[in-house]
Formats: C-alpha cells, sequence, structure tokens
C-alpha cells in the first residue's frame, strides 16, 4: 500500500525492508551507495536501477513508496511484543553477520538481545533424530553452556529442540533463529520451549512480523543458523538434508565444520560420517567443539551430564542379558526374543519392570532402547 517513507531512522530501515521484492543483498548495494535508507526513497527510478540492479517495478515500488505493511505500524508492533527491530549499521548488530555473504539488514528480536562479546556455537541435526542424537544434543549444548558458550539453532523439532533445551537445563544462553516473524511459533510443539527462550535466550529473525513458516523462508533463515556461530556441529543429518545445507553455508562463510558420528547402520547419521570423511572435525564432547574452535574455556561447577554409572548394575542375570542387548538404536522386541530365545509373556513382564525403573524406554512399534 502507499506509504510515505518515514523520517526517523529505525523507521526508515523497516520501511526499505518492507518493499516487496528488495532483499538484503539489494538493500546492503542501495545503503553502500546512498549512505541511508531515506537517502534511497529520494533517489530517482534510473539511480535505483544503477545501484542495485534493481527491475524497473521493483525501483518503482521504492518511489511511490509501496510497503507489504505500514512501517510505523510494525515498530509499534514489535515494540508491544517487548521486542526491538536492529539494523545492520547499529553498532550492536552481531559482529559475526557482518562478515557474511547478503547479511540481514534488519533483525527483529524479542527476549535478551544479542550480547556483542558473547561466543556462540550452532548446534543442528535431523527434525527426526534417534534417541541417541536428542541425547548427544542436549549434552553437547549443555556442556557448552557451562562453559559460557552461547548455543545457535533453528527451534526445529527434534536436534534443534533439543540443543535449545540442553543449553537452557545448564542456565546457558541460546538464541533460536526463525523462519517466521517473531510473533509466531512454529512448531506450535515447542511453543512451551519458545517461551523459556525468551526468558534466558533470544528469539531472532530476519523476516516482518507475521510471516507465516513458508518453506523458502528456512532455506534463507539458515545463513544466519550458521553466521552466527564460531562454528556449525551437525549432530545427526541424512545423505540430503537441510542440516547439510546448512554446513555448506558454513564453509561459504568461513566457519569451521564439526560432525558426531553414528551407527554405520542408521541413515540419519549418514550425513554426518560423508561431512567427516570430507574433512569435518569429530566431535563427542563440548570439549572437542572448543579444541576446535580454539577456545579454552573451563567447565563452571556444576556438571549436569557426568559420566552415567552403570544402570544395570543390580539387575538378574536374565534382566542383565536383555538390558546389554539395548542401546541409544531401537531394537524391536522380535530381535529381543530372537536372542535371548525367552518366552514371551516372561519377557513383556521383564521389560516393562525395566521401563518403570527407568532403565529403558519403549519406543512407537514395539522399538526398545536404553533410558
Amino acid at each position: 500500500m502507499p506509504e510515505n517513507a518515514p523520517p526517523d531512522h529505525r523507521s526508515a530501515w523497516v520501511a526499505l525492508h518492507l518493499v516487496p521484492g528488495l532483499g538484503s543483498r539489494s538493500i546492503q548495494k542501495l545503503i553502500d551507495r546512498f549512505g541511508h535508507p531515506g537517502r534511497v526513497f529520494r533517489a530517482g527510478l534510473k539511480e535505483l536501477q544503477a545501484a542495485a540492479g534493481l527491475t524497473e517495478e521493483v525501483a518503482g515500488r521504492i518511489r511511490r513508496r509501496v510497503f507489504s505493511n505500514d512501517p510505523r505500524r510494525e515498530l509499534d508492533r514489535v515494540e508491544r511484543l517487548g521486542g526491538r527491530v536492529l539494523t545492520f549499521r547499529d553498532p550492536d548488530y552481531p559482529r559475526a553477520l557482518r562478515q557474511i555473504p547478503g547479511p540481514p539488514m534488519v533483525l527483529y528480536l524479542r527476549g535478551n538481545g544479542l550480547p556483542a562479546s558473547q561466543e556462540m556455537v550452532t548446534l543442528v541435526g535431523s527434525r527426526t533424530p534417534t534417541p541417541y542424537g536428542v541425547k548427544t544434543a542436549e549434552a553437547l549444548a549443555s556442556g557448552l553452556a557451562e562453559r559460557g558458550i552461547g548455543v545457535v539453532s533453528g527451534m526445529a523439532r527434534g536436534i534443534d529442540a533439543a540443543a535449545h533445551r540442553g543449553a537452557l537445563a545448564s542456565e546457558g544462553y541460546t538464541v533460536a533463529v526463525l523462519g517466521t516473524g517473531v510473533d509466531r511459533v512454529y512448531p506450535r510443539v515447542n511453543r512451551e520451549l519458545s517461551s523459556r527462550i525468551l526468558e534466558r535466550g533470544t528469539l531472532l529473525s530476519e523476516f516482518p512480523l507475521g510471516t507465516p513458516p513458508e518453506g523458502r523462508n528456512f532455506p534463507m533463515r539458515n545463513r544466519i543458523v550458521s553466521g552466527l556461530g564460531r562454528g556449525v556441529v551437525v549432530v545427526e543429518a541424512a545423505r540430503r538434508s537441510g542440516s547439510l545445507i546448512t554446513a555448506s553455508l558454513a564453509l561459504d562463510q568461513g566457519r569451521e565444520v564439526m560432525a558426531v558420528p553414528g551407527s554405520v547402520r542408521s541413515q540419519r547419521s549418514a550425513g554426518c560420517h560423508f561431512l567427516l570423511k570430507q574433512g569435518a572435525a569429530l566431535v563427542e564432547s563440548a570439549d572437542d567443539i572448543l579444541e576446535t574452535l580454539g577456545l579454552d574455556r573451563a567447565p563452571g561447577p556444576r556438571n549436569r551430564y557426568p559420566e552415567p554409572a552403570d544402570k544395570g548394575s543390580t539387575l538378574d542375570p536374565s534382566e542383565r542379558r536383555v538390558y546389554d542387548m539395548l542401546s541409544d538404536d531401537p531394537v524391536h522386541i522380535d530381535e529381543i526374543i530372537a536372542a535371548t530365545g525367552m518366552a514371551v509373556p516372561l519377557l513383556l513382564g521383564m521389560l516393562t519392570r525395566m521401563e518403570l525403573t527407568g532403565l529403558i524406554e519403549q519406543l512407537p512399534g514395539k522399538m526398545f532402547v536404553r533410558a
């Protein structure tokens, strides 16, 4: 809709950001040429086209002040949410993002801001992880948080959510980079998690308020996910996955890429093994990450993830035999029956007791893992 270009600094940036069809790279070229968004709106049609290679249609929208949302209303809504808008020229704009190709010109933030001195590491992985992947992501994030390292991820299901939870469990700082507006929670299952992040971390997006979770948003989002961290750790990923795209973006941005090894039988670890073959650093613990990045951080006084005791030490021989068959990789009940030769009623009773005592966990499809 037509709108007069707002005169003040932040409104002018938001106004330029809300011109349909104008991306971050084009905005950066316009700012480099004209110095300030207000001057961009006063430029002539041919000047705009020449400065950023714009089509006549997009340049015309700038001239006519055509915006997808009212810029002043957008800023008011952000403030009512308790958030803020950060522009590329603001002194507290993240230094790490200034270095990447096509940095976001405008960021929407809710929560605790982006501390300038905060070292951060990105953790990403499968949206449908194994129990092993979830536990590993939580442990790595917790270990980083205990050493004062922030954890960046995308608040997707699976590994992303586990990384945020692990950081929060150790009272650490975490950033969730969204593929929606910061006023929307996606997926909805992460509503409680997003509330916890707002208390101790930051929700961040380059998309205007109200932006829905459209597929095209997430590849754009991923360059920020990788760009905020000193390095990117892939915990679990298929050979063709968004996590490997994020790893590729990280390499283009000059970031370290690391990967967690998994079972050779698991397709969810195939992407990690591919990265390792290509020279990614192998990660088993938070210390491996710090060593790869050249960071020397001692853990804090608490250790949320101590080496686990042998939970099966009090089991009788039959129970111990079943317990030893299980690991983080799910095992079907038919495999347990075939390996032990136990009568089905006896085995089912044993598995139920072990589940009630917290030793094992039953997954859908009669699959079992260690708890």
